[in-house]
């Protein structure tokens, strides 16, 4: 069924396909010559307030500290250009807005966290490139949190990244931020992706800059430890429920390595640089890391002289820290987290371009929003 979505001056979009959903709204393709996306929340909460939301979103997008967040080609955040409602059968009074593609340019992060998705979709990913990726999360979340914005729901559903590493983010809708005195708070949390004092928080309770940086601390590790997540693992002493028990009760390897059981296939902890093992210790045990500082310990990390490239296999990168290749260990265990990547695919067949957003919600997966 084909819709159609009008802004409040009048323009009108046609919507083709659905191309993703999660707990809130859907995601459709948009019929226009520039790559846009419009999102749909059918039931929001409370309307009145979603769409004044969303118009200040817009207002705030021609205001000098959202200009110089979207700066940069291609753009790192799906910014709402207009607020727009759905008309048509079964859609009426619909409420949304329209956005920049993210797949123009990106691939849902979660290409990069797991061995599969990289060989076919990002074939020339190493650990250099998991690293690259961390420092412009990092930096990305510092100049919004500088901006006075606090993303609450960061995960990977909600972030993209290129081939090079360059991260950008969608979900703007669900951010917290002030505009004219009047305070618009973030609300929504995802398992696995969440700080402990919001988890199991009564409902409305708002994030704050130190829930973002507990969070972007899960993420630089996934990312880094080829998508193991730092509460990962069985506990030692009792049954495993989820990450976020897991978190609520310590249970981390950097914390306490007696505390959880992990296979044999998970990368080492000693994979890591000392420097940001600090910084995940420091996170996870309750001085967190501001994101500006993970950003200058990643960007030294990053240096050239900081990285060695295995002489066995040049997809290994890691960090000079290490006198042997932690890779190759993972490798002879059965665990190739860098494989050499699929003859039978490229980055930019369509193949890979059609399987950048088309996943619905399933856990694990990356897809257009929550």
């Amino acid at each position: 069924m084909t819709l159609t979505v009008v802004s409040g001056s009048g323009h009108t979009w046609r919507l083709t396909r659905r191309i993703g959903s999660g707990s809130e709204g859907v995601v459709y393709a948009v019929d226009d010559a520039r790559p846009l996306v419009a999102k749909l929340v059918p039931d929001p909460p409370d309307p009145a307030a979603y769409r004044r939301r969303i118009a200040r979103l817009v207002r705030q997008r021609r205001e000098p500290r959202t200009v110089r967040l979207l700066s940069g080609t291609p753009a790192p955040i799906a910014w709402p250009m207009a607020g727009v409602r759905a008309g048509g059968p079964g859609a009426e009074g619909v409420d949304g807005y329209v956005m920049t593609d993210m797949r123009h340019a990106h691939q849902p992060f979660a290409h990069l966290l797991t061995p599969q998705a990289r060989r076919t979709l990002l074939p020339r990913a190493t650990w250099a490139t998991a690293l690259a990726a961390a420092l412009s999360l990092a930096r990305l979340l510092a100049d919004l949190h500088a901006e006075g914005y606090v993303v609450g729901d960061l995960k990977p559903d909600n972030l993209w990244v290129d081939a090079h590493g360059r991260v950008g983010i969608a979900d703007v809708d669900s951010w917290q931020f002030t505009d004219g005195g009047e305070v618009f708070p973030g609300r929504m949390g995802s398992p696995g992706h969440t700080a402990p004092e919001r988890i199991g928080a009564p409902a409305g309770t708002a994030p704050d800059r130190a829930s973002d940086e507990f969070v972007l601390a899960v993420l630089v590790h996934q990312v880094l430890m080829c998508g193991l997540h730092p509460f990962a693992g069985h506990p030692a002493s009792g049954d495993y429920l989820s990450y976020d028990d897991n978190v609520l009760h310590g249970r981390c390897r950097l914390l306490d390595r007696t505390s959880v059981t992990l296979p044999r296939s998970a990368p080492p902890a000693d994979l890591l640089p000392r420097r940001l093992a600090a910084h995940f210790r420091a996170a996870f045990g309750g001085v967190r890391p501001p994101a500006s500082v993970w950003a200058e310990a990643l960007a030294a990390e990053s240096a050239p002289e900081r990285l060695r490239t295995c002489r066995r296999n040049t997809r290994h990168v890691h960090t000079a820290e290490r006198p042997w290749c932690p890779w190759c260990d993972l490798a002879e265990r059965g665990a190739e987290c860098y494989p050499a990547p699929d003859s039978r695919n490229v980055t930019d067949t369509k193949d890979a371009k059609d399987a950048k957003g088309t996943k619905d919600g399933s856990e694990g997966s990356a897809v257009w929003h929550r």
